[in-house]
């Protein structure tokens, strides 16, 4: 009898051994059966493969636990993108791939990236991005209780009308432009003597259209990819004012409830989507590399390119709406950033 327990005890001594080392993948919580994935725009622009590339990289390197379902036109709420960020928070939405312009009234350190003509080039992006800044800023978000796992981009916004080309402030006087629902663009746009009006995307086609709104300010991946050019954005100016970089967002009730090593298998599938993407939102608008521009230029758009001389007026006259904004965002990490683009490697 004693043989007996001794081998039953025996027995399950080693079934609980084998349960320590065998890999619990659901240890944090019950999994849905799919994610709801917000964006903004749609899947064929560089920002909407984005949310392509990571979900169909979750999916695989899960093996199927964890699927995202995409919902284009932030139609989780109702198309108004300044409402996704809180959305995330709530619960609303499980993960996103978000703007920084849109998410700023939420986060007020990201609206260091839409400071006027802080980021010269995309090594100032990169320096920032990846470096401390970008650190302090998913410190915040995180703090806000929204997990940020990675970066991406949305590009250099350049603007666009239908009245006339624009080389210096002077041009913008006057004009009604469209912008995001952001104070900080109202002060840049006001300083600059135009007269913006705050509006969603999918309100801003039908007004350019019907010629309710006379311009308007994006990357070229959107400007070329909603066709613009067709309703009567038929002068582009290329002054790389701002830039929007991406988050790869996920609701933090949503983090806690998936194992450590599924967390981390959605972390650097947001890793290697961002970097994917950075290189699609960059491709056909550089030096060397301006395939994007030349395709535009080929629907009759007239595209300015600033001189140096010209590009320094601009900043000039945006300098009262850097030093308003450089207080509200923080001076410490102004500085930082001005720092970090200082020393860039160009």
């Amino acid at each position: 009898m004693r043989k007996i327990v001794k081998q039953l005890c025996l027995g399950a001594t080693l079934m609980m051994g084998m349960v320590a080392l065998s890999p619990i993948v659901h240890a944090e919580g019950k999994y849905k059966d799919e994610y709801k994935l917000s964006l903004v725009v749609n899947t064929t622009f560089p920002w909407g493969q984005a949310t392509e590339i990571w979900s169909n990289l979750v999916s695989e390197r899960t093996q199927g636990r964890i699927k995202f379902k995409i919902y284009p036109g932030t139609s989780l709420v109702q198309g108004d993108q300044t409402r996704e960020f809180p959305a995330i928070r709530q619960g609303i939405i499980d993960v996103a791939v978000g703007s920084t312009i849109n998410w700023s009234p939420q986060i007020k350190e990201l609206n260091l990236f839409s400071m006027p003509f802080l980021m010269p080039d995309y090594a100032a992006v990169d320096a920032l991005t990846q470096g401390e800044v970008g650190k302090k800023i998913f410190e915040r978000i995180e703090k806000a209780g929204v997990i940020p796992l990675a970066w991406g981009e949305n590009g250099y916004r350049q603007v666009s009308n239908s009245k006339q080309a624009i080389r210096k402030p002077e041009d913008l006087k006057g004009l009604k432009l469209r912008v995001v629902g952001s104070p900080l663009f109202m002060d840049t746009f006001t300083a600059l003597g135009a007269n913006p009006v705050q509006m969603s995307w999918a309100d801003a086609q039908p007004a350019l259209a019907s010629k309710a709104v006379d311009g308007q300010e994006n990357p070229l991946a959107i400007y070329n990819g909603s066709k613009l050019y067709n309703v009567g954005q038929k002068y582009l100016t290329l002054w790389n004012y701002v830039n929007d970089p991406l988050v790869f967002v996920v609701n933090k009730e949503v983090w806690n409830s998936w194992s450590k090593e599924d967390r981390e298998i959605v972390r650097q599938a947001a890793i290697d989507a961002g970097k994917q993407e950075i290189a699609i939102a960059r491709k056909g608008i550089s030096p060397g590399d301006d395939g994007l521009i030349k395709d535009i230029q080929g629907q009759g758009v007239e595209v300015v390119s600033l001189t140096a001389e010209e590009y320094q007026a601009f900043v000039k006259a945006t300098q009262p709406v850097f030093a308003k904004w450089k207080d509200r965002i923080g001076a410490d990490l102004i500085d930082l950033a001005l720092k970090d683009i200082e020393n860039r490697k160009k």
